[in-house]
């Protein structure tokens, strides 16, 4: 696999996800093959940020110690724009079918995508 670009996992304020070469298969979890057909090195590319809300859970109890200041704070299922889903934070408010845009908050000590609703 050619260098790998660093995201949020790793401190950096981007989310990567892959594109197979072979079959144009998205995925956003990295792997050293594609998901889909398993032909080697898929591509590493920076995600735009931008997406659709597909699900949305309002969390009102703490999980940890550490997560106690946050609550409430909502975890979503975001529609990347690229074609993959994942998983983040976002504001409160959001609804499914929101268009959103991402930045990166301190979350619990750890830097974390966070979606905002497009204005």
């Amino acid at each position: 696999m050619s260098e790998r670009l660093a995201d949020w996992t790793k401190g950096e304020q981007a989310v990567i996800y892959q594109t197979c070469t072979a079959c144009g298969h998205v995925q956003y979890i990295r792997r050293a093959f594609c998901a889909a057909c398993g032909a080697s090195d898929p591509r590493e590319q920076c995600a735009s940020g931008k997406g659709r809300v597909y699900a949305t859970s309002l969390v009102c109890r703490a999980a940890t110690p550490e997560t106690r200041a946050y609550v409430p704070y909502n975890i979503l299922l975001v529609d990347c724009a690229e074609g993959f889903r994942m998983m983040a934070h976002g504001e409160n408010d959001l609804a499914i079918g929101d268009e959103v845009s991402a930045s990166f908050k301190l979350f619990a000590g750890k830097l974390v995508p966070f979606f905002a609703k497009d204005r």
